[in-house]
């Protein structure tokens, strides 16, 4: 299938590895141009060599975006090398403290929003006039079916449920001028360096192999591949009427119907 995205520009922000990587590979595919950021060099290097073996151009940008100051400094970086942005992947996630309410500080609380919802919110305002002037644009945020019903730990299941709001608001916001705005709320998908992957090493086999019996329907953890497909779905031109949704993508791990 044709997803008409050649040679559209794609930033991804924490796209060197896990679910990051897979949305830039997949969009590689289908001749996107792609920049990512992460925090490691090394690892960066390595995904953008292996981004440009699909005869795009593809770009890094080695920065921490939780840290907010360094976000405008990298978009324009992009902006100056590639162009303007036209598909913006917000896959940047994680916690600063697994607890409840009861040993969660409010620094840490905050600091996971910084991460997860507000190093997204900035980049939307950035890529946003672009978007309205071209009377195109996909922003695509990846929040978690923890932002959707219970789970995980306050920090980040409050701030992926902001997210999937910030995500419908905008789209509202956005529709009219073109531009389409949706999140992707991934269930337990393994990638190497992963969380799914640590609690697989650092728990017994019976712990492990009770969680799958008692959360994943299909028996296994997802995989990054299905994921980076739906990301170049949403992306492409054919996804000009999915907007303001929240794609679960989690074999059946939700207990949520809606």
């Amino acid at each position: 299938m044709d997803l008409k995205i050649k040679n559209k520009n794609a930033l991804i922000t924490g796209g060197s590895r896990g679910l990051g990587k897979a949305a830039a590979i997949h969009l590689a595919k289908e001749g996107v141009n792609v920049a990512i950021c992460g925090r490691s060099e090394e690892t960066l290097e390595l995904v953008t060599n292996e981004i440009q073996t699909y005869g795009v151009n593809s770009f890094k940008y080695v920065c921490d975006v939780s840290e907010l100051e360094t976000i405008n400094p990298m978009y324009q970086y992009f902006v100056k090398e590639m162009g303007e942005i036209d598909i913006l992947i917000n896959n940047v996630g994680g916690t600063k403290s697994r607890e409840n309410i009861e040993k969660t500080s409010t620094e840490d609380f905050m600091s996971t929003f910084d991460m997860n919802l507000f190093s997204g919110f900035e980049l939307m305002k950035l890529v946003t006039p672009s978007m309205k002037n071209k009377k195109w644009g996909r922003i695509i945020n990846i929040a978690s079916i923890w932002g959707r019903e219970y789970g995980g730990n306050i920090s980040y299941m409050s701030s992926k449920a902001a997210l999937i709001a910030a995500t419908k608001h905008a789209a509202v916001s956005l529709a009219s001028q073109g531009i389409t705005v949706n999140s992707i709320a991934p269930g337990s998908i393994e990638h190497p360096g992963g969380s799914w992957e640590r609690f697989q090493n650092e728990n017994s086999e019976e712990v492990v192999n009770n969680f799958i019996a008692n959360n994943l329907p299909m028996g296994k953890f997802g995989w990054p591949e299905s994921f980076g497909t739906l990301v170049a779905y949403l992306s492409s031109e054919g996804a000009e009427l999915i907007t303001g949704s929240c794609v679960v993508i989690d074999g059946g791990q939700s207990i949520s119907m809606i």
